[in-house]
């Protein structure tokens, strides 16, 4: 197994983000890294040369949008072939069941597999989701779609600790954390219900958001 248990950083910045480009995301690496991180999930190829330097195990994906179907993270072959060229071991997909441009969740699970020698870890949004992709052959099996499907609206505030417990009750590799983990203490909890590892990705490296949360919560009126 190549993820340890532990917390994962997101290491991603949207184009409208300051923050945006491989310098930045590399410097947030090495914070990662030195505060105790045990990997990073990174998007793109130059994003995830950048975080490389951090020396941890990178989950990489790469964003992929469709004005016509909803499924970008990692949606097809080439997609995942240029993230393992740029360093990623991990190659992370969405494993739902929603439409999609590109290839089968199934079939891009086994020629990752195969093909590039890359671990898998499966994003799905449900139970019945996790069970599958773990069938196909992921290596790991994430929640971070859950609240961002069809299947899992209304989006709610906290994280899916129902799922995580679900899913490590049925399942026989690593279970992880993600979306919405937004404090220590629900961090504390996804680890309570069996998560092997937990992703925290806005609470910790996109400032911008950080400083909304503060002042939208915060400030007085």
């Amino acid at each position: 197994m190549r993820l340890p248990k532990g917390l994962i950083v997101s290491c991603q910045a949207r184009a409208d983000n300051p923050l945006h480009g491989p310098q930045f995301m590399g410097a947030m690496a090495l914070a990662a890294r030195d505060g105790g991180a045990v990997a990073i999930r990174a998007n793109g190829p130059g994003d995830i040369a950048a975080v490389k330097s951090a020396g941890l195990p990178v989950i990489g994906i790469h964003k992929v949008f469709s004005d016509a179907y909803p499924v970008y993270i990692t949606p097809n072959f080439s997609a995942a072939e240029a993230i393992v060229a740029a360093g990623a071991e991990i190659i992370a997909l969405d494993c739902t069941i929603r439409a999609r441009d590109g290839d089968a969740p199934e079939v891009l699970v086994r020629r990752i597999r195969e093909e590039l020698g890359a671990e898998v870890f499966a994003d799905i949004s449900t139970l019945d989701e996790g069970l599958a992709a773990a069938d196909w052959g992921a290596d790991y099996v994430a929640t971070t779609l859950s609240g961002y499907t069809e299947a899992t609206e209304p989006k709610p505030d906290t994280p899916d600790l129902m799922l995580v417990e679900q899913l490590v009750a049925r399942l026989s590799v690593p279970v992880i954390g993600e979306g919405r983990y937004n404090t220590p203490d629900l961090v504390r909890q996804g680890f309570e219900a069996g998560a092997h590892a937990i992703v925290v990705g806005t609470m910790i490296t996109n400032p911008r958001e950080i400083t909304r949360a503060f002042v939208r919560q915060g400030v007085a009126r």
